[in-house]
């Protein structure tokens, strides 16, 4: 079973097309990043259930584990991102 490389493949052009799409639309560089960090984590989540060969409770927790980790990252970015925005 190996569908990482078909997905991640797919993933990448399809929101390469939309990013193209939204930045032609709005000029701005932040919807690219989000489709970025989206297409990165369904890649890697991907990957890992495909090497790890996981059953369906270890894809659950993949997923579960893998988004915990990326709210707690994004909040902590945000937090320190907007404290140097503060002091400048």
């Amino acid at each position: 079973m190996v569908f990482y490389p078909i997905l991640g493949w797919g993933v990448f052009w399809i929101s390469l097309i939309i990013g193209i799409i939204l930045f032609i639309s709005f000029r701005k560089v932040y919807p690219i990043i989000y489709l970025i960090s989206v297409a990165l984590y369904i890649f890697t989540a991907g990957f890992t259930i495909d090497v790890f060969n996981f059953e369906k409770l270890g894809i659950l927790t993949t997923l579960i584990i893998s988004a915990v980790l990326f709210m707690v990252l994004g909040y902590y970015f945000s937090r320190v991102i907007n404290f140097k925005q503060l002091k400048k």
